[in-house]
């Protein structure tokens, strides 16, 4: 069974900084794109980061150099690091695991930015 678990949602004051986590089992995570996404209230699921299996690293265009995403293949691990958070990031963050057909999300996990 496949489970993606995230960690690290908190509420933060604006221009603070979050590490979010997600552990993954039932899978081998170096074959995977590993991703975060987002998604607030009355709005879509949009891109934050990914990476993937060689390293590769996308962000969404409001990222502005203010988060990074690490993987770490040997504990099964991705993290996002937020530097620098606005109000606007407020939402539900969610772990990502593609590869091919395959595509895996985690619960999500509760950010909130208070200006």
């Amino acid at each position: 069974q496949v489970q993606l678990v995230e960690s690290g949602g908190d509420v933060v004051q604006s221009g603070g900084s979050l590490t979010l986590s997600c552990v993954a089992s039932g899978i081998t995570l170096r074959v995977y794109t590993m991703g975060w996404y987002r998604q607030a209230p009355g709005k879509q699921r949009e891109l934050v980061a990914r990476v993937t299996s060689t390293r590769n690293k996308e962000y969404g265009d409001f990222v502005k150099g203010r988060f990074t995403i690490f993987r770490d293949n040997a504990k099964n691990l991705v993290q996002l690091e937020m530097n620098r958070l606005e109000p606007e990031d407020t939402a539900a963050y969610f772990c990502n695991a593609f590869q091919f057909d395959q595509n895996y999300w985690g619960q999500g996990t509760q950010v909130t930015v208070s200006s």
